[in-house]
């Protein structure tokens, strides 16, 4: 694999400047078949991959069509882009050209150097061109599953048109830094062509002496992907992407503002992307012009999506501890007794840690674990396990995660009661955490040792809504009855009477 500087530069001369492959080989001393791979490369979701550039021509009544499709083409990659050929075709076919393929392909070649140049001039301040774009992260207050928190939301602003999109998450981490970023990229079907950002530690691994930057590998591969150019800020020099913070704050005051009580990160996402595009109607402040048309000049300089997403996950091969635990960033995450001092892998997402076998088999899947919670427990391949060994469970390093409520009622259960309470746990652990097993527990537990039928019947009272139900009480009137007499007493009434005989 070539160095990430060669990479880069190959995408920039095949991909930008439209140079030959031969030439940039020559020029690198490399094989020509190597840089054409690495310049039409289109996957990086394990590797990398470039972007590129094609030729046109016309006379005067085509010539605002072949600028078209030029520019059409100069968002795609080289490999995706109409030979000047083609053009000519397509000229014939479709507009009646009458003129030569010589003439067309001297103006393509003319005019695509003219919009190339014009593109990559400097003089235009990141500000003002449209199709660029500023990233940072902001934070906000909100009402989470009934905890007061603080949640970061990713923001993607476009200073031409001061225009934004922004999606809310529970961390800053890597993976929630790539997935915002995706997300916005394939929600409005392009790429910008040059986004500026702070130096993120997702993004950023150390900064250089001479000012370059070590990117992380995730972070790198991302870039390859979308093939956009990247800018940084110096350091402390926050000022340098001004109006994504000042759209942070913006969103802040207008959209989160007070703290949202939300249920559903997924759901509230899905509601923030109208709330973007709303805010449109209304005048640029210095340009007087809609915001909603302003923003059609960014969408239009947006590079071409590839043809695939990109996964943004991250593998990590750790060692269990002698419960079957894993750490992943500080968390606890269960595997399965099987997997006890053994090397697993850690699929590590957004949202989830999904735990492999090394030959990629999964174990469990965990929800991704933020916040103050340490530890997730999926108990299902624990509890199979016992199941199958109720008398063993007292001996096991598995019984003593369990919460104190179930380690109290499995040490007072007959063996046949153990299994019973195991097998249950076993079915209602596969969709649950212990929260809900353990309260029906308690309330089956206020009269005494209670059966499994009986939790079982509680537990669905409370995952229904229903609550537990209050003893029936019997209605309507019992009459009243003689008092039995126990006892031998009667008898000896009845011999008085006869006098003592049989």
């Amino acid at each position: 694999m070539l160095a990430v500087a060669e990479i880069n530069y190959i995408r920039h001369e095949a991909n930008k400047k439209g140079r030959a492959y031969s030439k940039i080989a020559k020029q690198m001393n490399r094989d020509s078949r190597t840089v054409q791979k690495y310049a039409e490369m289109d996957d990086f979701n394990l590797q990398e991959k470039p972007k590129q550039i094609r030729k046109a021509r016309v006379m005067e009544p085509v010539k605002p069509i072949l600028d078209q499709w030029i520019k059409e083409d100069l968002k795609k990659k080289k490999k995706f882009r109409r030979t000047a050929q083609r053009l000519y075709t397509q000229l014939v076919e479709e507009h009646q050209f009458t003129g030569s393929s010589r003439s067309v392909r001297q103006y393509v070649s003319q005019r695509k150097h003219q919009l190339v140049e014009t593109s990559d001039a400097a003089a235009l301040p990141l500000e003002t061109k449209p199709g660029s774009a500023q990233v940072d992260f902001g934070e906000a207050p909100f009402k989470y599953l009934g905890e007061s928190v603080t949640l970061p939301f990713l923001v993607l602003s476009f200073p031409h048109s001061n225009t934004f999109y922004f999606q809310v998450f529970q961390s800053q981490n890597r993976e929630c830094f790539l997935e915002g970023l995706k997300r916005i990229f394939h929600y409005i079907g392009g790429v910008p062509k040059v986004i500026r950002f702070d130096n993120l530690s997702p993004a950023v691994k150390r900064i250089m002496p001479n000012g370059q930057r070590e990117l992380t590998e995730e972070f790198q591969n991302f870039v390859f992907h979308y093939d956009f150019e990247y800018e940084f800020c110096n350091p402390g020099s926050g000022n340098e992407k001004g109006h994504v913070e000042a759209m942070v704050k913006y969103i802040r005051n207008n959209f989160l503002l007070p703290e949202l009580q939300i249920h559903s990160l997924d759901q509230l996402n899905e509601t923030l992307w109208k709330k973007a595009e709303k805010d449109r109607e209304r005048p640029h402040y210095v340009k007087e012009t809609m915001l909603s048309e302003l923003y059609l000049a960014d969408k239009e300089h947006l590079l071409q999506l590839p043809a695939k997403e990109f996964d943004c996950i991250r593998y990590e091969r750790v060692k269990a501890d002698k419960y079957g635990y894993i750490r992943v960033e500080n968390k606890l995450y269960s595997t399965s007794p099987r997997f006890a001092k053994c090397t697993v892998l850690a699929k590590i997402l957004f949202d989830r840690v999904d735990i492999l076998t090394e030959e990629y088999e999964l174990i469990v899947q965990h929800a991704r674990l933020y916040g103050k919670e340490p530890k997730s427990v999926i108990w299902q391949p624990y509890l199979t396990l016992m199941a199958k060994r109720p008398t063993a469970i007292k001996y096991t390093s598995f019984y003593e995660q369990l919460p104190i409520e179930w380690q109290t009622y499995l040490s007072n259960c007959t063996v046949p009661e153990k299994q019973e309470a195991l097998q249950l746990l076993s079915v209602i652990l596969k969709d649950d955490d212990m929260k809900i097993p353990t309260q029906a527990l308690q309330l089956a537990s206020e009269n005494g040792h209670p059966s499994v039928d009986s939790i079982k019947q509680i537990y669905y009272q409370l995952i229904n809504g229903r609550g537990q139900r209050d003893t029936i009480q019997p209605k309507g009137f019992v009459p009243a009855v003689p008092t039995a007499t126990r006892g031998l007493a009667h008898y000896n009434e009845f011999f008085k009477g006869t006098g003592g005989h049989h």
